[in-house]
């Protein structure tokens, strides 16, 4: 139901902004597509008149990047709690919380982060995820576990993770497993484990025959030296 407002006193502007980011969250929510969130329909869900809308944002694409940007604290609250303890396991869980940020939130992931960049320079949403990945990939360089520029490990990784839930969101109607919790499991392990030993590995692999028993040793050794995970928290690869 649509309410007309009674126009803003002198001061009220950043409580318009709220009305009207919060009505087009309701309509984002409601219709789960951007395409509904047009500045006419956000101005009659919201009781204003469109240029009132236009006082606080230029065009659609920013207020569609504003009401999608409101999830965002979440997403840094989701990382921040998932650090801590050894910084290998931080890292993985890090990862799968980043995936369950953007698969509870595809709408809002699509717009900030699968969609071509219209403006120059990084978006807000991109600099805040790789700050937060350059964060957690630097403490496992610390320990040596990672080794190398964590800008660029934490590229490497941020692609795993993203490429696997913006192919989830963008094909929804791929015939993913059912357990999808797994699968991103499997990604953030590959991943994890892969930057490990990508830096020691030597310049020219050896024959399959050889890498593969010395790929069995190296995990029978891993194996042997781990300690069955308390809960159920996975062991190993960043988690």
């Amino acid at each position: 139901m649509t309410t007309r407002r009674v126009r803003a006193r002198r001061g009220e502007g950043a409580l318009l902004r709220e009305e009207i980011l919060r009505a087009a969250e309701d309509l984002l929510a409601e219709s789960g597509s951007e395409d509904a969130l047009t500045l006419r329909a956000v101005a009659l869900r919201a009781g204003v008149s469109t240029p009132s809308v236009y006082l606080h944002f230029a065009d659609k694409e920013a207020l569609v990047e504003a009401v999608c940007m409101r999830v965002w604290g979440e997403f840094g609250r989701m990382f921040r709690e998932n650090l801590g303890g050894d910084p290998f396991l931080a890292l993985g869980r890090c990862g799968r919380a980043y995936a369950r940020f953007a698969l509870e939130h595809p709408v809002q992931y699509r717009v900030l982060m699968m969609r071509a960049t219209a403006g120059p320079g990084v978006p807000p949403a991109a600099a805040e995820c790789f700050r937060h990945m350059v964060a957690a990939v630097a403490a496992c360089v610390e320990t040596r576990v990672l080794e190398g520029d964590p800008e660029e490990l934490a590229l490497g990784l941020w692609s795993a993770v993203h490429g696997c839930v913006s192919l989830m969101i963008a094909q929804p109607s791929f015939p993913w497993p059912r357990d999808k919790e797994a699968l991103i499991d499997q990604i953030v392990r590959v991943a994890g484990f892969g930057t490990a030993v990508y830096s020691r590995l030597p310049p020219t692999p050896p024959p399959s025959a050889d890498l593969a028993a010395a790929l069995d040793d190296f995990g029978a050794r891993l194996a042997s030296g781990v300690e069955k995970p308390r809960g159920d928290e996975p062991d190993g690869a960043g988690g």
